[in-house]
Protein backbone atom coordinates (compact mmCIF):
# COMPACT_ATOMS: atom_id res chain seq x y z
CA UNK A 1 0.00 0.00 0.00
CA UNK A 2 3.16 2.44 0.33
CA UNK A 3 3.51 2.22 -3.52
CA UNK A 4 0.17 3.88 -4.02
CA UNK A 5 0.89 7.58 -2.91
CA UNK A 6 4.56 7.27 -4.39
CA UNK A 7 2.52 6.40 -7.76
CA UNK A 8 0.02 8.78 -7.33
CA UNK A 9 2.65 11.77 -6.76
CA UNK A 10 4.18 10.67 -9.90
CA UNK A 11 1.45 11.23 -11.73
CA UNK A 12 0.76 14.64 -10.52
CA UNK A 13 4.42 15.51 -10.99
CA UNK A 14 3.67 14.01 -14.79
CA UNK A 15 0.77 16.06 -15.83
CA UNK A 16 2.06 19.21 -13.75
CA UNK A 17 5.11 18.94 -16.69
CA UNK A 18 2.54 18.61 -19.46
CA UNK A 19 1.42 22.21 -20.07
CA UNK A 20 5.95 23.38 -20.15
CA UNK A 21 5.91 20.65 -22.74
CA UNK A 22 3.98 22.99 -24.98
CA UNK A 23 5.79 25.95 -24.16
CA UNK A 24 9.06 24.64 -25.65
CA UNK A 25 10.99 26.34 -28.33
CA UNK A 26 10.33 25.09 -31.77
CA UNK A 27 13.12 26.07 -33.97
CA UNK A 28 12.34 26.88 -37.30
CA UNK A 29 12.06 29.38 -39.88
CA UNK A 30 9.16 31.45 -41.18
CA UNK A 31 8.40 33.74 -43.71
CA UNK A 32 6.13 36.88 -43.61
CA UNK A 33 6.46 40.64 -42.72
CA UNK A 34 7.93 42.84 -39.92
CA UNK A 35 4.83 44.93 -38.87
CA UNK A 36 3.80 46.94 -35.83
CA UNK A 37 2.36 45.58 -32.66
CA UNK A 38 -0.67 48.10 -33.28
CA UNK A 39 -1.58 47.82 -36.57
CA UNK A 40 -0.32 44.40 -37.32
CA UNK A 41 -1.62 42.55 -40.20
CA UNK A 42 -3.23 45.30 -41.84
CA UNK A 43 0.72 46.66 -42.33
CA UNK A 44 1.82 43.20 -43.35
CA UNK A 45 2.71 44.12 -47.15
CA UNK A 46 5.23 46.97 -48.95
CA UNK A 47 2.60 49.33 -48.49
CA UNK A 48 2.42 49.44 -45.35
CA UNK A 49 6.13 50.54 -44.53
CA UNK A 50 5.43 54.46 -43.75
CA UNK A 51 3.17 53.01 -41.07
CA UNK A 52 5.12 50.55 -39.46
CA UNK A 53 7.84 53.29 -39.21
CA UNK A 54 5.48 56.27 -37.56
CA UNK A 55 4.22 53.59 -35.72
CA UNK A 56 7.55 52.27 -34.30
CA UNK A 57 8.81 56.12 -33.91
CA UNK A 58 6.16 56.39 -31.30
CA UNK A 59 7.11 53.91 -29.36
CA UNK A 60 5.70 50.41 -30.71
CA UNK A 61 7.37 47.35 -30.94
CA UNK A 62 7.58 45.56 -34.03
CA UNK A 63 6.57 42.17 -34.71
CA UNK A 64 6.32 39.17 -37.20
CA UNK A 65 3.17 38.58 -39.15
CA UNK A 66 3.92 35.02 -40.25
CA UNK A 67 1.52 34.29 -43.65
CA UNK A 68 1.18 30.93 -42.88
CA UNK A 69 -0.50 30.43 -39.42
CA UNK A 70 -1.99 34.29 -39.89
CA UNK A 71 -0.70 34.80 -36.29
CA UNK A 72 1.18 37.70 -35.21
CA UNK A 73 4.62 36.97 -33.17
CA UNK A 74 6.55 39.23 -30.68
CA UNK A 75 10.43 39.57 -31.63
CA UNK A 76 13.40 40.05 -29.45
CA UNK A 77 15.56 41.82 -31.80
CA UNK A 78 14.21 45.02 -32.38
CA UNK A 79 17.06 46.65 -34.46
CA UNK A 80 17.23 43.83 -36.60
CA UNK A 81 13.64 43.60 -37.46
CA UNK A 82 14.48 47.26 -38.17
CA UNK A 83 16.29 46.85 -40.67
CA UNK A 84 13.34 44.87 -42.31
CA UNK A 85 10.81 47.18 -43.12
CA UNK A 86 8.78 46.83 -45.93
CA UNK A 87 9.83 43.60 -47.31
CA UNK A 88 8.78 39.94 -47.16
CA UNK A 89 11.77 38.40 -44.88
CA UNK A 90 12.65 35.09 -43.64
CA UNK A 91 12.41 34.89 -40.04
CA UNK A 92 14.85 32.04 -38.28
CA UNK A 93 15.12 31.52 -34.56
CA UNK A 94 13.22 29.75 -31.61
CA UNK A 95 9.49 30.25 -31.50
CA UNK A 96 8.15 29.84 -27.71
CA UNK A 97 4.65 30.79 -27.60
CA UNK A 98 3.82 33.75 -29.48
CA UNK A 99 7.61 35.04 -29.25
CA UNK A 100 10.41 34.27 -31.31
CA UNK A 101 14.28 34.82 -30.35
CA UNK A 102 15.80 35.71 -33.55
CA UNK A 103 18.72 33.90 -34.59
CA UNK A 104 18.52 35.77 -38.42
CA UNK A 105 16.07 37.32 -40.30
CA UNK A 106 16.94 38.07 -44.29
CA UNK A 107 14.73 39.29 -47.51
CA UNK A 108 12.49 36.17 -48.77
CA UNK A 109 13.52 34.86 -51.64
CA UNK A 110 10.19 33.36 -52.48
CA UNK A 111 8.22 36.12 -54.74
CA UNK A 112 6.00 38.60 -52.98
CA UNK A 113 2.27 37.57 -52.58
Amino acid sequence: MKRVPVVIAVLVFALALLPLAQLRADAGSWTGWITDESCGAKDANAAGKACVEKCMKKGDKLVFYNGADKKIYKLDNQDLAAKHIGHEVTVSGDATGDSIKVTTIEKSKAPAK
